[in-house]
């Protein structure tokens, strides 16, 4: 008779298992035909040029993370508006409220520029950068 951890045992290894018999079945059937496009680096539809060893832009995590901020806001205005009858005046003035707390939000963010999708030059340190060449 198994215990309850022996059972957990069973399906933790059979999880394994179906997982590995899906990788190898789907690398028995799936064709394989690389060449330079597909093994290229693709990027937001950028293409990659230069070295990879450079600043990376954080432009691209910040609207994401803009996007994501004001997103999950919204998302509280859902539950909100099927109770909105019932729940009366009081979650309307709060709703006001955070409403305008996220118009201040979003006129913030878009003062600061981080809206904004200009792709700067990339800037390419040279030796000269951390050596002093005066002697």
């Amino acid at each position: 008779m198994l215990t309850d951890f022996g059972i957990i045992l069973i399906f933790f290894i059979v999880g394994v298992l179906f997982v590995a018999a899906g990788l190898f079945v789907s690398s028995l059937i799936r064709p394989s035909h690389p060449n330079k496009i597909k093994n290229s680096t693709y990027e937001c539809g950028e293409e990659p040029i230069g070295s990879p060893w450079i600043k990376f832009n954080i432009r691209y995590y910040v609207v994401a993370l803009m996007f994501l901020l004001f997103e999950v806001e919204i998302v509280f205005l859902f539950p909100w508006t099927v109770v909105f009858k019932q729940l009366g005046w009081y979650a309307f003035s709060s709703m006001a409220v955070f409403m305008v707390i996220l118009v201040f939000g979003l006129a913030y963010v878009w003062g600061k520029g981080d809206l904004e999708w200009d792709k700067p030059k990339p800037y390419i340190p040279k030796l000269e950068d951390f050596v002093d060449m005066k002697d």
